[in-house]
């Protein structure tokens, strides 16, 4: 049995990749801040003995140790920081929160740093050795053509940047590494509007994930496969 890590299963793309793994077969280490609260994830344990459910908040870089510790013998093939956020929204240029862009910056980028350092272990030891970030198409430079957006913006294209990175380190040693846009998801960040719900970006992921090669390794990809230029 193949195991994935994901974090922020809690809800949304998170939840719905859990439920994919799952019903695949794989067993699922599914992280979220307050498991108690996460309702929807428990409730997947009655059917499926292979889902195991953490504590951790990915910037609390202590907890995420504890947790690397604890997963010690568990070889992982496929680690997901799905976990992030948006920030604010409605802001124009001037109107910048500085201490918001740190916070974004700290979940979505510092995290993903981290969980690659804690988790590489645990990739090195598996078959299949993927480490996968959640990114966003907005991060890529050649596709900004409104403006805007400054914080997540920014974001997004520093995970992509540290995928790169980690490709041109890791690949040496099998691990293979991807930025992945789930597409314009009806979740609390992407709106009731959005075109995608959760479970076909879900299954997009999977697909991709599940025929990724080394080629790839360090690139920027959509929910259907589809490279995203820088």
């Amino acid at each position: 049995m193949k195991t994935i890590l994901i974090t922020g299963a809690n809800r949304g793309i998170g939840l719905a990749l859990t439920k994919v793994y799952l019903q695949s077969g794989w067993h699922v280490l599914a992280t979220c801040r307050d498991p108690l609260a996460a309702t929807d994830l428990n409730a997947l344990s009655a059917t499926f003995p292979e889902l195991q459910v953490f504590a951790l908040d990915v910037t609390n870089f202590d907890q995420m140790t504890e947790l690397s510790e604890k997963l010690a013998p568990v070889a992982i093939d496929i680690v997901v920081n799905n976990a992030g956020i948006y920030g604010p929204k409605g802001y124009a240029f001037g109107e910048t929160d500085i201490e918001a862009w740190r916070e974004v910056m700290e979940v979505n980028v510092f995290a993903t740093m981290r969980l690659a350092e804690l988790f590489y272990t645990h990739l090195s030891n598996s078959t299949e050795k993927i480490f996968a970030a959640v990114s966003s198409k907005v991060g890529s430079h050649t596709m900004n053509t409104k403006g805007g957006g400054y914080i997540y913006r920014s974001s997004k294209a520093a995970v992509n940047s540290v995928i790169k990175s980690l490709s041109n380190d890791l690949l040496v040693d099998g691990i293979r590494t991807v930025a992945l846009h789930p597409g314009w998801v009806q979740t609390d960040m992407g709106g009731a509007e959005a075109p995608v719900t959760p479970e076909e970006s879900a299954a997009g992921l999977y697909s991709v994930l599940s025929h990724f090669v080394d080629a790839q390794s360090g690139g920027f990809y959509d929910y259907k496969g589809d490279a995203i230029p820088w």
